[in-house]
């Protein structure tokens, strides 16, 4: 009789390690969620956003650190124009644009500065 209490003891302390075995992959998987992926996922929606507004005449920085203007748009390239006397006219994938500024945008920040510098 005391070597079935044994044995029923130590199933029970399987199944109650297991159940807790699993909650700390659970709750260690969520972790990983919450830091890692959901950001990443809320910084790709956010660079769609960007690149679906992206219009003729925006300013633009690209990976590589150059600054140009937009010129002509297709479906998943564009042509941007860099440097003073236009003449510079690159084509490349629109993923290779980190940074888009609206020339309305443009506008207003330097108004804003000249307010500024008024007062």
């Amino acid at each position: 009789m005391g070597l079935l209490l044994t044995a029923d003891a130590a199933q029970g302390a399987t199944a109650g390690g297991t159940f807790m075995m699993i909650a700390v992959y659970v709750v260690f998987i969520g972790f990983l969620y919450f830091i890692m992926i959901r950001p990443q996922r809320k910084e790709q929606k956010q660079k769609a956003q960007v690149l679906s507004a992206l219009a003729v005449g925006d300013s633009v920085r690209t990976t590589g650190g150059f600054f140009g203007t937009v010129i002509d748009i297709d479906d998943d390239t564009v042509i941007v124009e860099f440097g003073n006397n236009k003449n510079c006219r690159i084509p490349m994938a629109k993923e290779a644009i980190v940074e888009v500024e609206k020339p309305e945008d443009a506008v207003v920040t330097s108004e804003d500065s000249s307010d500024t510098k008024k007062k």
